[in-house]
């Protein structure tokens, strides 16, 4: 049984309530790792084969998470450090997912933690989830310096014509409406609507596909993920549209107040 009186070998121990990694941490060696659940967790220094136990059982793992939740493993996961990086594997019944919808199985083969904050979600029963935070110092590393009265950084709101802007707020309304489930409407049902709000300016499918994808080309060029084939990969159904939606929702550049525009005929 480990006990947590004292601190680990080679490291420490952090309480309950302690603050969310993502605020940072103290100047630490680089290769430091902290992990931290609601519970408390602890921090190691970088050492080759420290290894790091995280789940269910708190007497024999490290960092307890989801100890009321029998989903969740006994041992869940483990956290290794070998050339100079800490390496994240599962071995519970069920898959941590990381960052970017990543789900890693236990099957699968370690992947590397970057520097700086990672959350990993542990599932649980029904839809919980149980987050385990994670944060790795590296050479450069500095807690982040409060900005309290700082301006707010602005959204990059991206520009649209009027075209365009007015054919994504028709294909994306379920969006905008904040619909539980949403899909974005087909290029049929998107021209048709266009229609209707614009009957001389002869809009069909292929006139709504190709401004689309028009502006799914040149978001992607600068810079924005998930708006290619390539990057999303097959089948694709809905997922470029969503994610153009999704991301120029994020941004501010469509938001809820522009479905006025469809209660407008528009010549």
């Amino acid at each position: 049984m480990m006990d947590k009186t004292v601190p680990p070998a080679g490291g420490e121990y952090l309480a309950a309530g302690h603050e969310s990694l993502a605020l940072g941490v103290p100047a630490s060696t680089p290769g430091t790792i902290y992990v931290l659940s609601v519970i408390g967790g602890v921090s190691f220094g970088p050492r080759d084969g420290r290894t790091i136990l995280f789940g269910r059982n708190r007497p024999e793992v490290h960092v307890c998470v989801g100890e009321n939740d029998r989903s969740v493993s006994r041992c869940h996961g483990r956290l290794i450090h070998r050339e100079h990086q800490w390496w994240l594997s599962t071995a519970g019944r069920l898959p941590v997912r990381l960052p970017g919808s990543r789900v890693l199985f236990p099957q699968d083969e370690p992947i590397p933690l970057a520097e700086g904050y990672t959350p990993l979600f542990v599932p649980g029963s029904g839809e919980r989830e149980h987050l385990l935070e994670v944060f790795v110092t590296g050479p450069d590393h500095e807690r982040p310096v409060p900005r309290h009265s700082d301006p707010t950084a602005p959204p990059r709101i991206w520009h649209l014509s009027e075209t365009e802007r007015l054919a994504l707020i028709v294909l994306g309304q379920r969006y905008l409406r904040h619909e539980a489930y949403p899909q974005p409407l087909t290029w049929k049902q998107t021209a048709e609507q266009l229609a209707e709000l614009q009957p001389r300016a002869r809009w069909s499918a292929k006139k709504v596909e190709h401004a689309i994808v028009d502006t799914r080309t040149r978001l992607s060029k600068d810079g924005v993920a998930g708006l290619t084939r390539e990057e999303v990969g097959e089948p694709l159904g809905n997922a470029l549209n969503d994610n153009l939606i999704r991301h120029l929702m994020k941004s501010t550049t469509l938001i809820p107040p522009d479905l006025r525009q469809l209660d407008v005929i528009a010549d």
